[in-house]
């Protein structure tokens, strides 16, 4: 056993000593071969071991955070992948790998895309190629929810664990995928561009976003990951499993099978269950609450005051479909390009006061649909979100006289219609 722990201390110390290296102007190529032949092989816990130190000893997150992509290049060759653990549908790891899954899915159609405008000849081709490329990208943006998540539900509970410094590190990094997306994003709203100049946005900041993006899926699975498996305890998934609908899904939904224990629940819940939620008019349990907000006649969705959506009814009835995707999306996203203009304009109302309802109506796929936005604004006024309300008017709209007698227009339970 301390022959282990000894060539353990020592591949750190030369993983140290070589990293520090690279940092000091070493080529990448020297420095990968310095770690062929002096280190041979590492597994995860030691690259965060190593960061850990380095910034214990006094070198910046910052320069860390600069210098991780030549981290993971020059070690990826002696990273020792783990074999991979299973665990049950829906529990947060299993959402997590099926969230990069979906990620990669949406990056192969990209570069896809990419690699056609730079064959392109012909001009009129490429209004076609950007408009795919630009829905591509309105779905790649929402990695934000995967790395909210990981930011505010996992980098907690590691440095609870004392693992302060790769959380640091990381989270920079996502900042810059989310830099970068930002850019490319802007790039793609140029109007009346050329071939030439999409094929330019293609090779550089179109490359750079999809590059930063496939790393941190490979950083996350190779390290974040199996770090998190080795140091949380059921408790902390549990916790994570409860936090995570506030931020949402990216691109996926959790499966169903992952189910934490009762007591985890309850106390996350923060709701008395013998009590019910006491509110000024009256008290509800929260299965009350719930069978409530599924049998309301109308649609509920609710976006924060960050414009972020954070919670929609379930009837049985539902016009427009919802996903537990869209929890913690930004409600823009939620939207064609060409309604953006109009709900940030609501929402910007909204917020400043100007107005508290917005409505509208429409006729979809044969039903007269009636559609309000409301201010959410708390006792002193201050704005709270939006609360979306549609319903189905059409029955309504064809009513005529009076019904005074009890009559029912469904069958009885249990009988056909």
């Amino acid at each position: 056993m301390s022959e282990l722990i000894d060539n353990r201390a020592h591949r750190l110390r030369s993983l140290k000593q070589i990293i520090k290296h690279l940092h000091a102007g070493g080529s990448p190529e020297q420095v990968r071969e310095q770690l062929r032949q002096m280190v041979k092989e590492v597994d995860y816990s030691e690259i965060v071991a190593m960061e850990q130190e380095l910034m214990a000893e006094g070198m910046p997150v910052e320069e860390i955070q600069s210098m991780c992509d030549l981290h993971s290049e020059v070690t990826r060759d002696v990273l020792v992948k783990l074999p991979e653990r299973v665990f049950p549908p829906g529990h947060p790891v299993d959402t997590f790998r099926r969230e990069n899954e979906a990620v990669r899915v949406v990056v192969a159609r990209m570069r896809e895309t990419m690699a056609k405008l730079q064959t392109l000849e012909d001009e009129a081709d490429a209004g076609a190629l950007v408009l795919i490329w630009r829905q591509a990208l309105n779905e790649l943006m929402d990695l934000d929810k995967h790395y909210q998540r990981k930011e505010h539900a996992f980098f907690p509970r590691l440095e609870r664990h004392g693992i302060t410094g790769p959380p640091k590190v990381m989270w920079g990094k996502d900042d810059e995928v989310r830099g970068l997306l930002k850019e490319l994003g802007q790039a793609l709203e140029a109007q009346g561009a050329t071939a030439g100049e999409w094929k330019l946005v293609a090779a550089t900041v179109g490359a750079a976003a999809l590059a930063a993006v496939e790393e941190m899926i490979y950083k996350e699975e190779a390290i974040f990951l199996p770090l998190c498996q080795d140091t949380f305890t059921e408790e902390d998934w549990a916790e994570i499993w409860l936090a995570s609908p506030r931020y949402g899904w990216c691109l996926v939904e959790p499966r169903d099978g992952y189910r934490p224990p009762e007591s985890v629940v309850r106390e996350g819940l923060k709701v008395p269950v013998s009590e019910g939620i006491e509110m000024p008019t009256g008290t509800l349990s929260l299965e009350q609450l719930i069978g409530i907000f599924s049998t309301l006649p109308v649609d509920l969705t609710f976006v924060d005051a960050d414009d972020r959506v954070a919670f929609f009814s379930e009837g049985p009835d539902r016009i427009f479909a919802r996903s537990r995707a869209v929890l913690g999306r930004k409600v823009q996203h939620c939207h064609p390009p060409r309604s953006v203009a109009v709900v940030d304009r609501i929402l910007s109302d909204f917020r400043e006061g100007r107005h508290d309802v917005a409505e509208f109506w429409i006729n979809f796929r044969g039903r007269f649909v009636h559609i309000r936005y409301f201010a959410v604004r708390d006792g002193g006024g201050r704005y709270l979100g939006t609360l979306e309300v549609t319903q189905d008017l059409t029955r309504l709209r064809s009513l005529e006289g009076e019904r005074r007698l009890l009559q029912y227009d469904e069958a009885p339970v249990g009988e056909a219609a």
